[in-house]
Formats: C-alpha cells, structure tokens, sequence
C-alpha cells in the first residue's frame, strides 16, 4: 500500500476544471518529482493533498486514511506538510517563531526542542539567524526556514513547490542536497520543480503533468532518457 495515494482527483476553481482525473503516489522512503509547464496542475496537485483546496471527486489517502475531506490542520496532523511556492514565511517574525509555527499542532515539549536542533543541524544558517525578523533574511534563507517549518510537524510526507525558485545555482545544490538528506532520514518527499534536471537527478519517480493531466509515469533515471521529455523539460 502506497503511503499516499491519489486516486481520480479532480480540482476545479469555480467553471475551470484544473485537475482532471490525477492519480500518482508516494511510497514510504521515496522522493517523487511532479514535472510541468507554468499551468499545468502542479501547485494544485499540492494545494488539494494539504486541503488548501478541495478535490471534487476521486480519493486522497494518507497509510490507506482518506484525507480528501479533510481540513487543512487535519491533514498536517495527519503527517503531511507543505512548503508552498514563494516560501510564504511570516515576515515581521523571528526564525525561531516562524519554525514555532510550524509545530503549533504538538504537544510535547522535548519533542520539538529536539526537532529545533535536528532543523538548525540541518541548516545551520538558520541557527545563526535564531532571533532575526525571518523578512529580512535573504531568498534562499527563508527557502530554508519554509522547510525546516514544514519539518517541526514531524510529517510522514513532505510537500515541497519550487523549492530553487529565484536562488543562486549554488544554493539550488546546497537546497537539493538537503532535501536527500531530509529523505534518507525517513521522511517521503513530492516534489513540484521547474528545474526538472536537478529534480530527475535525485527522485526516484516522477510523472509529468500537462494541463491538469498525467501524461507519462516513470522512473527518474527514465524519464531523463525520455525524448519527449527531453525536449519539453530538460532543455535537450
């Protein structure tokens, strides 16, 4: 059994019907990239698994739970959290306060002190930034808060939307790295990526999404192979 599983989901914002018919899943232990134009369904896909919006029909299932009813602090609780495209961290607020935020649903105090130093070990960054308003932090510092609050709810699955948007190569490296080392610490991964070299070079699967649709599934290794791939994403 798949740990999430999409099932016929369909999405629509208001006459627009913008997922039609999406099915994928994320296996535990596995990073699973969502490849596609500006447009196709990829940011939706995220925003109806985390309940930000509302499939119409077909199933969402988190360990065989339907969560497609769900509110959004439901699904969080669930196990799943979302880093959403653009970062969107709580400017005015410190490091420190943003990643407090992300564990507002748990209880136990040693818990989450403990997830503080397993965030700042990720990041280390972020721990010399504890106390600063996270606004006035440069883009790929709040790229790395976005995770690391997603992180202090403990998630089974991680939900990550253009985490390199806007950064520097080399800090699209340092972003990717973290994220394999977020996964080999037991923790699934869907990752939406317009970079789709960088996001092919470290999932295991991935599919490809055109106009709110999945047209191909496969391998990672295979997808980068792929001529029609190729010429569509990769630049090739």
């Amino acid at each position: 059994m798949a740990l999430l599983e999409l099932k016929d989901v369909n999405t629509y914002y208001g006459a627009v019907h913008a997922l039609r018919g999406i099915s994928l899943n994320v296996n535990e232990g596995e990073i699973v990239t969502l490849i596609g134009s500006n447009g196709a369904g990829k940011t939706t896909t995220l925003r109806t698994i985390s309940g930000l919006e509302h499939a119409r029909s077909g199933s969402i299932t988190l360990g065989g739970t339907p969560i497609h009813q769900a509110k959004p602090h439901e699904i969080v609780r669930l196990g799943i959290s979302h880093a959403p495209e653009g970062r969107r961290v709580f400017a005015r607020m410190s490091v420190r306060e943003n990643l407090e935020m992300g564990a507002f649903l748990r209880k136990s105090g040693p818990e989450v002190q403990a997830d503080f130093k397993k965030v700042f070990d990720l990041f280390p960054r972020l721990k010399e930034r504890e106390f600063q308003a996270a606004g006035t932090m440069s883009g790929g510092e709040q790229q790395m808060l976005a995770i690391g609050r997603a992180l202090m709810a403990q998630p089974k699955v991680l939900l990550l939307d253009e985490p390199s948007m806007g950064l520097a190569p080399i800090l699209v490296e340092q972003i990717f790295d973290i994220i394999k080392e977020i996964n080999s610490r037991g923790t699934a991964v869907l990752l939406v990526e317009q970079n789709a070299m960088m996001a092919l070079g470290i999932a295991h699967r991935g599919y490809i999404l055109q106009i709110g649709e999945i047209t191909i599934e496969d391998d990672a290794s295979a997808l980068a192979k792929n001529p029609k791939v190729k010429e569509a994403y990769l630049g090739v």
